[in-house]
Order: C-alpha cells, then structure tokens, then sequence
C-alpha cells in the first residue's frame, strides 16, 4: 500500500502522534518544544478526537513542574497523559519523573533535547537535559531525524504500557525539532494497530479510584524503603526486549525496521562510532561514502538508551572492530567521561567478562564531545572522528567542531570534505528576522514536497534577536532520503533578502560555481552593479552566476505590506529555479498564503495574491560585465578603534564567522563587557527618520518612544557648532532653563530599525503659509540610503558633544528625563517593542546605579545575547550592571542582591567607624568626611553624586592607612554608595512561573524594585497564554480564546498594604509612568511597576503600539493607579487613581488587534459572548478601583484623657 507523504518538522510529527494516543495533556511553553503544546492544543480546539474517539482535554500549567505535577495527578487516576518540555524544564520535572518511574506508571514525555544554562543560557540543541534524567527510571528513546520521531514516539506510547516504564523519548532540539522534512505520515489506523486496548483497560484499572480504594505515595522508613526500591528490577529487566517486540510490531505495520542498536557500515569493519541523535544521521551519510571507497568503517545508532542493554549493544558490533569512538553531545565537567561514552566501556567490559562480547579482543575505546548549543556537526567532522580512529594513538576525550586551543582537546578538521551525494539540489536565502524569509521558505520547503516526487528537508538557522537579526534558510531536494542533518556550505541558489547584507556578511561564499543569485535590490538591473561592493561583483565574475534582481521592499510598502518582502521573494525563487512549471508554481503558492494568512483576514490574503501577481513582472536579469568595477569595500564588523576584545571576539561573531573563534578567546566564566552594542551598526532601516527644527517643540515624546535609543536630544553651547559637520541640524533651546543653549534631535542612522513609532507619536505638526495645521510632524520618514553617510556622521558629531548638564532641567519631567543618556541602546528587540523604553527610561533615571536581575524571556534575549550587550555606560564609565540566573527565579535572584548590598553596606558602615577611630596621619582631620558619608542624603541623583566624591576621597584616604581595617574597606567603599535594584521580567515570569517567587519577595519588605512588561503573552517563545492574557484575546495554547479574565496582579500585590505598586502605559501617560518610576524608586520598600507592553504578538502594527496602549487606558480596559504606602502616615488614602472615566468602548480597543479580531472571524458567537464578559470584567474593575480611590484615610483623632 502506498502510503501518504507529508512535509513536516519534528515536534509535529511527535504532537500528532502524542496527541491521538492521548486522553490528558499538560503542557508549558518552552523552546523549541512549545510548538508541539500549541499543535495539541490547536488539535483539541478544532475537536479533533484521539483514537479511542474523544477530544483529548489540553490544559496549560504554570510551570514545568506544574506540567509535570497534573501529568503524575491524571497517570495516578488512570489517564493516558503526555507532556512536552526541554531543558531547564526538564529539569523542573525531575522530581516528579522519580515519582512517576517509582510507582511504575506508564506515560511518554517529548523533548526537544537542549542546552542547559551554566555559563550562558544556550536556547539551541544539545542533550544536557536529557542526560541529567537518567537516574530517574525513565526510558530514554532516541529519535535522529523526522522520520523516526514519528515512528518512534508512536512505539514509546506502546511500550511504554507493557512494560509500565515511563519513557521520556528525545530528538534534538532545533536540528531535528525544526527541520521539515518530507516523511511518510503514520495514520490512526497505524496508532491502532500498534496500541493494545488490554494494556489501556490495564492502566486505567491501575487508577486510584474510590470504588475499589487503595492509597500510593506512602512515607517509608529505613526497615523497608531500600527493599521495596527494589522491586521494579524485573520491569526494567523485560524493557529492552518489549521495546524490541514493539519495534518489530511497527515494521509489519508500517514497513521501517528499527532495533535497539541499528548497524550501519561495513560487515567487517574495524573502526565503529556509537553515538545518538541528530549527528548519526550525518555520520551514517560519511559512513556509507566511505564504505564505498572500500574503508572498513561503521556506526551503531543508539536507540534505547535507558534501559542501556548490553547484549543487544554488543549484538549490533562487529566481531572485526578494533577501535570505537563514542560521541556525546553533552559535557559532564569532572566525570571520566561523558556519559554514553563511559556506558559504552562498561558494557564492553562486562561484555568481556561474561564471554559475550564478539570481539577477539576489547577495542580501543575513546570518547568526545560535539555539537553543544547546536554547533553545526558537518561530514567533514565525522570523518575526522573516523580518521582519529585509524590513528596509532586515538586522541581520546576530544572535541570535533571546535578550536579547542586550552587544553588541546579538538580534532583537525578537512573542510574541504563532502560525503553530500550527488544529485541533490541546495539553496540557502539570507533573510532578515521579521521579514517573513523564514516563514516562505517552510511553505517553499512543503510545496516542493507536495508538488514533485523529491525528498525535501529545511532547516533554518536564527540568531537569538527578537527581530531584524540574521536568518539562514538551508533548503534541499534531491531524488533520495536525505541525511545531512548540517547546514548548507554550497548551493547553487543563493538569495539575499535584505540590501544591507552585500556588504555585511560574505553572502557568496555559498555559492558554487554556476550558481544563480537573487537580490532584493533597490537598483534596477542597469543600475546594481554598481552599488554592489568589489568583493560581491569578484564573486560573481569569478563563479559565473546568473544574477537576478527585485525590489521586494518597493513593492510590498505598495501593497501594503510594510517590511514583509517574503512573498515576493519566494515568487522570484520558484520563478527563477524552474523547479516547478510557472502557473503551477504560482497556484501552490497562493495555496500556501491562504493557509499561511487566512486566519489574519481576507484583507491580507489579497494582499499577499497582489505580490505574487506584481512580483512575476518585477524579477529581472542582470547582464554581469566582465571586470569588477567597484570601488566600494565590505564594512568591517566593528569600527577599527574598537577595544581589543570586540575586534576579537565581538566583530568576529557580528561578521558570522563565531564558529571560527576558538576557546582561549573566551571569557572562562561567561562575564561580558557592557556598552557592545554601539559597535554593531545593523543598518537594517530602509527608511529613517529626519528632523525639521522649526516645526519641532523639543518635547522629547519621540526620544522617550524611541525602542532601541536611536533618536536622542540634547542642548549644549553654541560654541560648540564651530565644528559641526556641514549637514547638521540646530535650534535654539526652548525653555528658560536652556535659555542660551542650542538644541538638536538627531537619529542614528544605522542602528534606527524604521519602525516609525516617533513620527506616530510626534505631536508637533507644521503649520502651512497661512498658519493653519498640516499634518506633516517635526520628524518624517525618509528613504536612508542617500542620507546615511550624512546622518551617521553628524550622530558621531552629537555623540561626541558633552551631555546637558543636569542642574539646567528637571530629570523627573518627560523632557528632562530624554536630556539624560539612556544607557540601553540598540539592543536586538523588534522595531516599535513596547517594552525597551520603560527600560530606557529606568537607565536614564537611575542606570549609575542599577543592579538588575532579569528573568528568562524577551527582555533578557534583546538584552543579554550576544554578540553584543545593549546595557552601557555614561561617560564616567558607570552603568547598569545586568544577569540572568533563570526564568522562575528572577525575584529570588534579584533579592539575593539586595541581601548582599544591604549586608555589605552595613559592614562597610562598620569598619568606617572604626577607621575612624584610627589616629594614623591619613585619619587624622577626616571626621567630618566620615561623618558626612554616613549621614550622606541619596535620596536624589546629586545626592548619590556628591556621595561618590566623598567615597572617592575616602578610597584615597585608606590607601594612606595602615589600620587592617582601612584595606577591608577599601573591597567594600563602592557599597556606601547607593544601589538601585531592580528585578525585571515578563507576565509569562511574574504571573505564572515566578509569581510564588515574585509574591516571596515582596512579602520580605526589602527594597527591591520589580518591572513587570505585560505583554500578555509569553513574547519570547511564540506567544503563549499566561494568566495576565485577557479574556477573549486568542493565543497560543489558547486557540479558541481563553475563556477567563486577567489575574490582577497589582490589586493582588496591594494588599500586603506595604508594597509601592503602580500600573502605569507609557502611550497613554507619560507623565504618570515617569512620576511612577521616581516614587518607586524612592521608595524604602518593595515595589512593583505593572507596565502595558504592546507586542507584535498582539497582531498590531508596532508603529502605532503606542496608540494602542492609549486605547486601553481611555477603554477603561487598563486603569492606572499607583498604591504609594507612605500617603498612610499622612492620613491620606495610598490609592491614587489616575485614569479618568472610559471614553470609548473595549471593542473599538480590542477590535483594534488581530488577537482579538482573529476570534471573531472564526468563532464569532464565542467571541461576541466572551467580549461581553469582558466588558463586564472592564467596568466591574474599574469600578471597584474608583470605589477604593475614594476611601477615607484619615487619621482618627486621639481620644482625650
């Protein structure tokens, strides 16, 4: 029977069959296995049933343990149940999965094996996570391509109820998670034939169940405990073997034949590697190029990795084998060895001993490590590990993929080596994230599979920015299965989405000779080349390729499709390839955009038809010319003044060329310069914004909006102009106390992203000759190429011009807090975030000092991932100082900090008093500087500023000082400065995982500041509900709209009556949010800024983000408030109520986002129902807040005697 082929990635090939042989799903979102939680749950809302019939109940928890916690309480009473997870929560299910595997309960856990967090947290693939679960019971089942996580999650449910093991069956994270390949589809019927009902009925009767009661989960002590652990050896016993019995089950299913241990490679080989995983699948391609140049070589993929069994393992070898090299892709500091390696010599060694090892003597074994953080594993390296076995002495414990240049441990690598078969087509495309590059090319990948007998795999490559960061799509086609589980290194299309890129990044270097190149090009044909850099044109010329351009930008900002070229480019590739007839072509891809854009309205469906149709007329040829005639040069990474490390370290990571830069280049303990971002200069804006002075009221609305700190004010001496590059813009200052000054607004050219939120939210408009309003503001947008080298030459010109002094203007006014140098800059967010300026405002304000603790999610990826930092410093070389420990622990990490300053200053309190009493010649006459320190008001920025001079005196003063106690305190002077903590994260942390932490905190009454960034969602892994997600509002893990309302956390938080706690939305006060941050921060206590962060997950246009929060404040939707305890000693209530009464209706508001609106055009019975319950929920809070707004405090009058 033939049977139905399909172009998917791995985590859906796991979620389907997850799902059909589940009755209960618990799931938390988590890259990169959230998709396959978002899959069930899209499958459950849609009612789709499992095979017994019945929709499977998809419940999203708080957490991973809170995953894991609902999974043990739906096994325990009899429910077939799975979950999803990876990496460090993984980690948060350990505990359960002990309790799981003890009590012998059958379930299948899917993860998408990746890095653990140590000296970096690493979103990427490797099986740290896996490999810190073996001790807890759980099979562990290995899936190595697409293909096979399909096939073997299916024999996972099916073994895992005869032999009541627990499995947890893994595949690597991204490699194998996201890459589409085209796979045969297992069916129902298939799940059927391979699930035995008995053993259901069986698990079910095993249910705790009143009816027939017994109790599990019993306390033991030490005269029993030890011997009933021992009763599960016989299960763990029988598991390989019923593995085995389901594994040749599924072949006469389904026709694959899988084992414990699959063989590949020579009969009567000599040199063997046993690994898993993603890497065998590369391995198993070199092997077999080399076993057909007659090399005596093989490999044993490991299938079944817990229960390890030895006989099977031993069955797989070779009796020829003379050398094996086992590889990890995980690193176990301190151990012997990793920990596949150190199984693989225990088995020999017992095989050995009990006389069944094949082999007439016991191979050389060796061990290494590879392809940790999903570092590429190419042929060129498995061959390597395969020449280092043919070697008299095997370099054992080594690294392949790496210049492992410390303690020497990294193999030579051949490059130039392929084991790529021929025949197979290859195309990698250059795009920008956001851009819609990635996406077109999964639709690409899925149509070449649909529409022709090729076998297909994707795989896409991002960097870790929230957008506007480089993606790499690596597609092949070709004839046969395709194993090379590694990026493309030769392709013969290459297309380059985004202009900038020609001279960034050596884009031809994949090109091979004939290859055809795609640029999305603002030059025509006759006018491209010579824009092109030398280098590009040298490439061309010297390979031979077809080139062809098209204006995809031009085009979809006609449309209306603003930066989302992707449409048309994937017109031009699949016009330009030929891989399909022309009409054909064109027909599936309009397929694709209705199945892609159908839920986002018909509008944008047409819209995206006008690309494909407009793009067929726009691609057009360039005639190459026989000699490179340019004279422009590739930009350096980095500008050449840069410091020694990002020359080194930071400029080789922003020219893509990281992989290169080996180990004793690194910090050793994951500890980073700040002020790096500076240095990157993206230059990804088509289009920038220009001022014009007379229009402008320097109200700094655009500066404090501004997401990446790219647009800046200051006024300064007219003197200085003397030196002014010829194109630079001034004005006089406004206001008597700038009186004198000149005043200039100046964007950076290459680091804005042309979002156009300062335009938006420009309340200046030019006045025609008649003096009436037009609506033209102070800033416009305009195309940057002509202007760039103008503007980035006047924006090094305003960066080197002193700041504004401070004591000329009020910080704490909108205006005066842009007058301030932001010290977060440039940083890797999308264009128009909502949540970047309240973190630029917080480093105006108090970033000398700032201490922040930064939980897991966007804010920690745009603001701690490299290759660059966007936290600086001031020109005194103070600033922020930023970590991350993990995602549920931001609260209790940033207490820790508190605890440590608070501590450390005390001491430094008391060894001053006893410097003080030191009668030394340094001491002697410093009372009163002594006294003045300790006395010191920081209540205020000079405050905190002429404390710094008296530490610095002080510092001066003990290196003169003999006392033992003036050298203690010289290691802890800087803490008698003041500190400013602050405890940042998202609602996926404060709401849900970290809130038992975050309400811990608070509870302590330390003065701790916490910046919540409500965006509703969970932005960093895709857009997840959390409970701050409003009701009605459509997200991921809520398909069909979440049917509750929004926690509120701020009333909540109000009640321990001693917490400042405000709500505040930039868009719609600036003034409130401004004055918010000051009275927190002043505050003597804990406090809490809820801040409305709109997100491009709300389906908005980021330009108008700001807009939007307005909406929701005048929709009563968002009220703002601050709750300050010291109005209490005042007689006066704590709540201050700052939204007036709602002006228009929540649906003009919500109806405004595509999160909303996507509910009413699929659902819009449901959607009108839950939209009055929201309304009900908006007026019923607002009520109460008014309510509270108007209670009397006053002091009671003392009784009379």
């Amino acid at each position: 029977m033939e049977r139905h082929m399909v172009t998917i990635d791995g985590n859906t090939a796991a979620a389907n069959v997850a799902y059909g042989c589940s009755e209960v799903v618990a799931i938390y979102p988590i890259t990169p296995s959230s998709p396959m939680g978002e899959i069930a749950d899209a499958l459950s809302a849609e009612g789709k049933p499992n095979i017994y019939g019945t929709v499977p109940s998809v419940t999203e928890m708080q957490s991973e343990a809170g995953a894991a916690g609902a999974v043990h309480g739906a096994l325990t009473s009899g429910a077939l149940t799975t979950t999803f997870t990876a990496s460090q929560g993984l980690l948060l299910m350990i505990p359960n999965m002990y309790k799981i595997a003890g009590e012998l309960t059958p379930t299948v856990f899917h993860v998408t094996a990746r890095a653990l967090a140590t000296h970096a947290l690493s979103i990427f693939g490797d099986q740290s996570d896996v490999m810190a679960t073996r001790q807890t019971g759980f099979a562990l089942l290995c899936s190595n391509s697409v293909q096979e996580v399909g096939d073997l999650a299916l024999i996972a449910h099916a073994a895992t109820l005869a032999s009541r093991v627990p499995f947890l069956h893994f595949f690597d994270g991204f490699r194998t998670s996201h890459e589409v390949q085209k796979v045969e589809e297992l069916s129902y019927d298939d799940m059927r034939a391979m699930i035995d009902d008995a053993l259901v009925a069986e698990h079910r009767a095993r249910g705790l169940n009143p009816e027939r009661p017994v109790m599990r989960g019993t306390a033991q002590n030490p005269d029993v405990f030890f011997q009933g652990r021992e009763t599960v050896n016989p299960y763990y016993d029988a598991t390989p073997a019923i593995v085995q019995q389901y594994m040749d089950r599924f072949a006469k299913v389904v026709g694959r034949q899988y084992h414990l241990f699959d063989y590949v490679g020579a009969p009567d080989a000599e040199r063997v590697v046993v690994m898993m995983g993603s890497g065998a699948e590369a391995m198993h391609e070199v092997v077999e190029h080399l076993v057909a140049q007659g090399e005596k070589v093989g490999l044993i993929k490991v299938r079944l990795y817990r229960p390890f069994s030895t006989e099977h393992f031993v069955r797989a070898l070779p009796a020829t084998v003379k050398a094996i090299a086992v590889l990890d892709r995980t690193k176990e500091p301190g151990a012997q060895g990793e920990p596949l390696y150190t199984d693989v010599r225990s088995a020999l060694s017992e095989a050995m001993m009990d006389g069944t090892l094949p082999c007439a003597a016991l191979p050389r074994v060796v061990g290494g490590r590879y392809g940790l953080g999903s570092k590429d594993f190419t042929g060129a390296m498995a061959k390597a590990v395969l020449d280092n076995l043919a070697a008299a002495q095997p370099k054992n414990h080594f690294t392949v993929g790496i210049t492992e240049d410390v303690t020497g441990s990294s193999l030579p690598v051949d490059e130039a080596f392929s084991s790529e078969p021929a025949g197979v087509h290859r195309a990698v495309f250059f795009g920008l994230g956001s851009d819609g590059t990635v996406g077109a090319n999964k639709n690409s990948i899925k149509i070449i599979g649909k529409a022709t007998a090729n076998y297909a795999q994707g795989y896409f490559y991002y960097d870790s920015k929230k957008s506007n960061g480089l993606t790499v799509s690596h597609l092949r086609f070709g004839k046969t299965p395709i194993r090379s589980t590694y990026l493309v290194s030769k392709a013969s299309f290459v297309a380059c989405h985004n202009w900038a890129f020609t001279e960034q990044y050596d884009v031809l270097s994949y090109a091979e000779p004939g290859a055809t190149f795609l640029l999305n090009s603002p030059y025509g044909k006759d006018e491209v080349w010579a824009h092109l850099p030398r280098k590009v044109q040298e490439q061309i010329i010297a390979k031979k390729l077809r080139f062809f351009v098209v204006d995809a930008v031009s085009l979809a900002q006609e449309i209306g499709l603003g930066g989302r070229i992707n449409t048309t480019m994937q017109t031009a590739f699949f016009l330009i390839s030929g891989i399909l007839p022309k009409e054909q072509a064109l027909e599936l891809i309009k397929v694709a955009v209705e199945d892609t854009y159908g839920d986002k309205g018909q509008k944008v469906v047409e819209m995206n038809y006008r690309a494909v149709d407009a793009a067929v007329q726009r691609i057009e040829e360039v005639q190459v010319p026989a000699v490179a005639t340019s004279d422009i040069s590739m930009r350096l990474p980095v500008p050449a003044d840069a410091p020694e490390f990002v020359q080194k370290v930071t400029g080789e990571m922003i020219a893509f060329r990281g992989d290169q830069i080996p180990t004793s280049a690194f910090p050793v303990d994951g500890t980073y310069p700040t002020a790096t971002s500076q240095y990157e200069k993206r230059n990804v804006a088509v289009q920038i914004p220009v001022w014009d002075p007379d229009t402008c009221t320097q109200c700094g609305q655009c500066s404090l909006v501004c997401s990446h700190a790219a647009i800046r004010m200051k006024a300064y001496d007219p003197a200085l102009l003397a030196d002014a590059p010829a194109t630079w813009k001034s004005a006089d200052a406004k206001g008597r106390e700038l009186a004198g000054l000149k005043f200039t607004l100046q964007v950076a050219p290459e680091d804005c992203t042309a979002c156009g939120a300062c335009v938006y939210n420009c309340p200046a408009r030019k006045k025609d000759a008649s003096g009436q309003r037009t609506e033209q503001h102070a800033i416009e947008m305009a195309d940057q190429a002509p202007l760039r080298a103008a503007e980035a030459e006047n924006y090094r010109f305003f960066l080197g011009l002193p700041e504004t002094d401070p004591a000329r203007f009020d910080r704490t006014t909108v205006k005066g807090s842009q007058l301030l140098r932001p010290m977060f800059e440039y940083s890797g967010a999308c264009g128009g975030c909502g949540e970047t300026p309240y973190l630029k405002l917080l480093t105006q304000l108090f970033g000398d000092r700032a201490m922040m603790a930064n939980a897991t999610g966007c804010s920690s990826i745009y603001g701690g991932n490299l290759p660059t930092t966007p936290y600086c410093q001031r020109g005194d070389g103070r600033g922020p100082v930023w970590s991350n420990s993990l995602f549920e622990d931001a609260a209790e990490f940033g207490l820790g900090m508190r605890l440590a300053t608070d501590r450390q200053t005390t001491y430094a309190r008391e060894l001053l008093d006893k410097v003080a009493a030191c009668g030394c010649d340094a001491c002697t006459g410093a009372q009163p500087l002594f006294a003045a320190i300790k006395d010191a008001d920081q209540r205020t920025q000079p405050g905190v500023e002429a404390q710094r001079a008296r530490v610095a005196e002080l510092k001066a003063l003990l290196e003169r000082c003999d006392a033992p106690e003036a050298k203690q305190l010289l290691t802890v002077a800087d803490f008698l400065i003041k500190r400013s903590v602050w405890i940042i994260g998202g609602d996926g942390w404060a709401y849900d995982i970290g809130y038992g932490g975050l309400d811990h905190v608070i509870a302590q009454g330390k003065n701790v500041n916490i910046l919540v960034l409500d965006t509703e969602v969970y932005s960093n892994t895709g857009g997840q509900m959390s409970k701050s997600t409003p009701r009605g509002a459509v997200a991921q893990f809520a398909a069909a709209g979440k049917p509750l309302g929004k926690k509120d956390l701020g009333m909540m938080a109000m009640t321990y009556g001693n917490v400042y706690v405000a709500r505040v939305a930039m868009g719609a006060s600036p003034a409130q949010t401004l004055k918010a941050f000051v009275e927190a921060e002043s505050y003597d206590g804990p406090s809490l800024i809820i801040a409305y962060s709109h997100c491009i997950m709300h389906g908005i246009d980021t330009t108008t983000g700001m807009g939007e929060q307005k909406k929701a404040v005048e929709s009563g939707y968002w009220p703002l408030f601050r709750f300050d305890p010291r109005l209490l000693a005042q007689g006066k209530n704590p709540l201050q109520f700052d939204s007036r009464p709602p002006k228009i209706a929540l649906e003009e508001y919500a109806y405004g986002e595509n999160r909303y609106r996507q509910l009413k055009r699929s659902k819009p019975e449901v959607a009108a129902k839950l939209m009055e319950e929201a309304k009900r929920d908006v007026a019923l809070r607002f009520k109460l807040y008014q309510q509270l707004a108007g209670l009397d405090f006053a002091l009671p009058e003392e009784p009379e005697p």
